[in-house]
């Protein structure tokens, strides 16, 4: 039995050093082919026509993040002010810069620090701006069904992002080249 115990130790302790650098490094291939097109797609959305559409979002972009507020002003984009407009150009940079340092491990502690919260508004801004609150989109956590929006699929994106939070982007990234010319010089 001492046998068994010693080779599951040995065996184990070689897939957690292993783990240390595969995790970071799965779980930003995981972002990147399960959610940076789908930040990308959302981003271009929120756009206006043109070079200008990158400082003048689009009627989406404001009925995607001030759904009620909009709808208040009778779809009329020139009632809302400098802040909502900050806030939408704010959120739409975002979804393009933070996804792209996830997948090239830039910041990405920050950057996936940054998407856990954007994900945390855009699920409250599903429920409570554009009512999704119906038991399919919401969902329920600790029920049988798994495939509701917002709990359950935002959960998983949540746990993938606090991966890359705690664990970092791994060796094969840009913050490891950084990483690695800085402590140099610093010696």
């Amino acid at each position: 039995m001492h046998a068994l115990v010693s080779l599951h130790d040995a065996v184990f302790r070689q897939v957690e050093r292993a783990g240390n650098w595969l995790l970071p490094l799965a779980a930003r291939f995981v972002f990147a082919s399960t959610l940076l097109l789908y930040f990308w797609n959302s981003g271009l959305t929120k756009l206006g026509g043109g070079f200008t559409g990158l400082f003048s979002p689009s009627i989406g972009a404001y009925s995607q993040i001030f759904p009620k507020q909009l709808e208040a002003a009778g779809y009329d984009v020139s009632q809302f002010g400098l802040f909502h407009k900050l806030v939408v150009l704010a959120g739409t940079y975002a979804e393009f810069i933070l996804p792209l340092m996830i997948v090239i491990g830039l910041l990405t502690r920050l950057a996936a620090l940054g998407m856990i919260g954007f994900v945390i508004v855009q699920s409250l801004t599903d429920i409570y701006g554009h009512g999704a609150t119906d038991d399919k989109t919401l969902g329920a956590l600790f029920d049988r069904f798994p495939d509701a929006v917002i709990l359950d699929q935002r959960l998983f994106w949540v746990f993938l992002l606090a991966v890359l939070v705690v664990k970092g982007a791994g060796a094969l990234s840009v913050d490891a080249l950084l990483r690695h010319r800085i402590e140099p010089a610093m010696a």
